[in-house]
């Protein structure tokens, strides 16, 4: 019997959130920050210096909410291998119409 082959499928999701609750938002990003397993360098304050920085930027605190092997983690058959996820503050992205450019391309 020949073997299946793996078929790459490319999902696209995009979210519209509203943010009632800055420091809510603040205090989750920063709580599963300290809690991912980060083998953080032995420079002193870098991860103090990596929460100040998510809590400073919300686009950035909402991104790092987002957990893509989570969505799929109970489908068998299925493996999340990378993503591409990001928040941006204001309305709908051209970006993310079908056919979407890169975010590299626009720089």
């Amino acid at each position: 019997m020949e073997e299946a082959k793996s078929i790459v499928v490319q999902l696209y999701c995009r979210f519209e959130i509203t943010v009632d609750d800055s420091e809510a938002v603040f205090e989750a990003a920063e709580r599963r920050l300290r809690a991912a397993d980060i083998d953080w360098p032995s420079e002193p304050g870098a991860l103090e210096e990596a929460v100040a920085g998510l809590r400073s930027d919300l686009e950035q605190s909402v991104a790092s909410l987002v957990d893509p092997d989570r969505v799929l983690a109970d489908v068998a058959g299925m493996d999340v291998r990378r993503g591409r996820w990001w928040a941006e503050i204001g309305g709908p992205s051209e970006r993310f119409q079908p056919g979407f450019r890169s975010l590299d391309a626009e720089t």
